[in-house]
C-alpha cells in the first residue's frame, strides 16, 4: 500500500473465490476489489471504519458507481487498485478508481460515496480531522 502522485495503491491476489465459472473474476468483485482498496486508503490516512462509527457516528454510503470494464483478470493474478480524489465536497467525494495488471488497464470506475450520519442515515459533514488528511495528501 502506497500513495504517490496524489494516487493510493492496494496489491490483491486474484483467489478462486474470486472467479465465476469461466475462470475470470466475476464482474461484481471488481467492486469489491474497489471497495477494500478505498478502506485501505482511509486506514492509510489514520482513520477505519469502524473508528468512524464508534467515535463520530459516521458512515461513508455507495451514492453511485460507475464502472468500465475492459479485460478480465484470471485466478492468481496479481492486480494493483487505485485511489484518487476526483471532487471533494463536505459531505461527499468522488473517486476515480483503476484495476491493473503491470501496465493493462482491466477495469475502471467512479465512485460517489456520501458521509451520512448512522442514527438517521442523513447525509452529514464530513468529519474535519478526515477532511484535514485528504487535503493534506490531494
Amino acid at each position: 500500500m502506497q500513495i504517490t502522485d496524489n494516487q493510493f495503491r492496494l496489491q490483491l491476489r486474484v483467489y478462486y473465490e474470486d472467479t465465476d465459472a469461466g475462470g475470470v473474476v466475476y464482474y461484481a468483485n471488481y467492486l469489491a476489489f474497489m471497495e477494500r482498496a478505498r478502506t485501505e486508503w482511509l486506514r492509510s490516512l489514520g482513520h477505519e471504519n469502524q473508528q468512524l462509527l464508534d467515535e463520530q457516528g459516521v458512515v461513508f454510503a455507495v451514492r453511485r458507481a460507475r464502472i468500465d470494464y475492459l479485460s478480465p483478470a484470471r485466478l492468481d493474478e496479481l492486480l494493483e487498485v487505485t485511489v484518487s480524489i476526483r471532487q471533494l465536497k463536505r459531505a461527499s467525494l468522488v473517486f476515480e478508481q483503476q484495476v491493473v495488471r503491470g501496465d493493462e488497464l482491466l477495469c475502471k470506475g467512479e465512485i460517489t460515496l456520501v458521509c451520512v450520519d448512522h442514527e438517521h442515515f442523513r447525509p452529514t459533514a464530513i468529519p474535519d480531522s478526515i477532511m484535514q488528511e485528504i487535503n493534506n495528501v490531494r
